[in-house]
């Protein structure tokens, strides 16, 4: 193993230990930096709410690494609605998915009956939520109302000591964050 390699491992294992202790961090998306914490525990999804002054009613969106971490999501899907999806995926689209079965909790869905996800092709993103088991919480890091940071020393500018981990690595790219289409009514929430 390079010492690179060590050390972008050693930076995903301390992102992962700080999100399994309740922690909130910033990682490097396909666009924009984002936040992401366990989206089961209600205490740290909360924390990020506040630090970023999101109002819960809004909802969250959940970004995987793979396909295999949301496939419970899919189960309630057609043929052809799943066909939609997974074409996208990995990728930089988020989609709109039912929850019939409340498989989401409430404080990442808010309002909503169902929940936005994202399978990530972002290498970065890709390791931490397999290092992680699991896919994570992903917004925008930025308080309400501010441009998403675009690099490492906005996120720390807008939250500095509010995060337990900030891990490094480069943005994927894209100009604009992901696009977020509702899959039942295939309307674009975010171009």
């Amino acid at each position: 193993m390079s010492i690179k390699q060590n050390n972008s491992w050693w930076h995903i294992q301390q992102s992962v230990q700080a999100m399994r202790q309740g922690g909130v961090i910033a990682y490097p998306t396909e666009a924009v930096w984002g936040l992401g914490c366990d989206p089961y525990n209600e205490d740290a999804v909360q924390h990020l709410l506040n630090i970023k002054r999101r109002p819960m009613h809004k909802g969250l969106v959940l970004i995987a690494g793979d396909l295999s971490q949301i496939e419970f999501l899919l189960d309630d899907l057609t043929d052809e609605e799943r066909a939609t999806v997974t074409a996208d995926w990995p990728g930089p689209f988020t989609w709109i998915l039912p929850d019939p079965k409340g498989l989401i909790p409430p404080w990442i869905k808010g309002k909503h009956q169902a929940v936005a996800v994202r399978v990530s092709a972002h290498s970065g993103v890709r390791e931490l939520t397999k290092s992680y088991g699991s896919f994570i919480v992903s917004t925008s890091a930025n308080p309400s109302e501010y441009h998403p940071a675009r690099d490492i020393l906005k996120v720390k500018t807008y939250f500095g000591h509010k995060l337990d981990y900030v891990l490094p690595g480069k943005l994927g790219g894209l100009a604009q964050p992901t696009q977020i289409r509702d899959l039942r009514s295939n309307q674009l929430i975010r171009a």
